[in-house]
């Protein structure tokens, strides 16, 4: 049965060799040290989950500017470059492969992490979500919006880390394009209210990330470069009044490019209530873009490799579930029983709840 699954068959495209269909999502653990650094437990938490076609590292900042949580790594600086390299060489040593996440959360920061300074986003417009902090949750103040300036310097930002990436061993980039965060606040009108080039239609409000893309895409190559988008997504407070128009021309746009992946998150919550919304974003996009697709949130053994039988994507991500089961593809091999996850830890610190979930072997 298990030689049955599309999900455990090898993956090729003229970007990517992989093992299986099966990647790690991105996921936030605020287990760094100081200075932003990664540490031996992440070494030996990305190892212990190496046999995942791909994995994709936690959202890694690309200037102090772009921190928005706790003990969050970064890669903008030589501390950072230095720790990554142990954990990228770990992964390879087990045959693996890793992307790093490229992060700037935009408004959805706090002074407490900007050296006291407000937080960077298209245009004044706050959100009344709470920033986590170590001094508990207080509520994130209206941002500043960015200078002409400091938009170029930021896509400059993104550009050098992903040069930072490659030194420090990671197979590619996967820019944070989803979430309510800064690239998703460009796109979005209700967080973007520019009246100048990265504003107003579609096209100016795609400016922003789509020069991200070509960018990083130039300076390391395009085959090394990916995104992730959640077309449905609706947290940290995001907002468009035609996410489909919008959605159908950054994806058609991104064709351009011929990216590792584009990787792509179901919608959280029914959205058929709101008015121009995605809800089936995977069946939505996949006659629309023509590279491979990556696709994630809340799939089962099961319904992953439907999603790919069906024709609707080439990759499937998990989460929550990789928390658990740092030997998820032995088990979907097996048809194992899965560990259940311990959301208390999925944000606190060492090893417990990291490091510790038990393998079959």
């Amino acid at each position: 049965m298990s030689g049955q699954q599309i999900l455990l068959s090898r993956f090729e495209s003229n970007q990517l060799s992989l093992n299986n269909r099966i990647a790690m999502a991105p996921l936030t653990r605020c287990r760094a040290g100081e200075g932003n650094t990664v540490n031996d437990i992440h070494v030996k938490y990305y190892e212990q989950r190496a046999s995942a076609g791909l994995l994709i590292s936690e959202g890694s900042q690309i200037s102090p500017m772009a921190i928005g949580y706790p003990d969050t790594p970064g890669i903008h600086s030589e501390a950072q470059i230095e720790s990554w390299k142990k954990v990228t060489e770990a992964v390879h040593k087990k045959d693996g492969k890793i992307f790093i996440q490229l992060w700037h959360v935009g408004r959805v920061s706090h002074p407490v992490f900007l050296g006291g300074n407000q937080a960077l986003a298209p245009s004044a417009i706050g959100t009344d979500t709470m920033a986590r902090t170590k001094e508990g949750k207080l509520q994130r103040p209206v941002p500043k919006a960015m200078s002409h300036s400091e938009i170029r310097s930021t896509i400059e930002d993104f550009v050098t880390g992903a040069e930072n990436a490659i030194k420090a061993g990671f197979d590619g980039v996967e820019i944070h394009g989803a979430n309510g965060y800064l690239v998703n606040q460009f796109l979005c009108d209700g967080s973007n209210k520019r009246e100048d080039e990265f504003g107003g239609s579609i096209e100016n409000r795609s400016r922003f990330g789509l020069e991200i893309v070509q960018s990083i895409a130039e300076r390391i190559g395009s085959e090394k470069t990916a995104i992730r988008l959640s077309p449905g997504g609706i947290g940290n407070d995001i907002s468009d009044s035609n996410s489909k128009a919008l959605f159908n021309y950054f994806i058609n746009r991104l064709n351009e490019f011929d990216l590792a992946f584009l990787h792509m998150l179901e919608p959280y919550a029914d959205l058929s209530a709101i008015p121009h919304t995605i809800q089936h974003v995977a069946k939505h996009f996949r006659p629309i873009y023509k590279g491979t697709l990556m696709i994630n949130n809340g799939f089962t053994q099961k319904t992953a490799n439907k999603v790919i039988e069906d024709g609707l994507a080439d990759l499937v991500s998990f989460g929550k579930l990789y928390i658990s089961n740092p030997d998820l593809v032995e088990r979907f091999n097996l048809n194992a029983p899965l560990n259940d996850w311990d959301e208390s830890t999925f944000y606190s610190s060492g090893e417990k709840g990291f490091t510790d979930y038990p393998s079959l072997r």
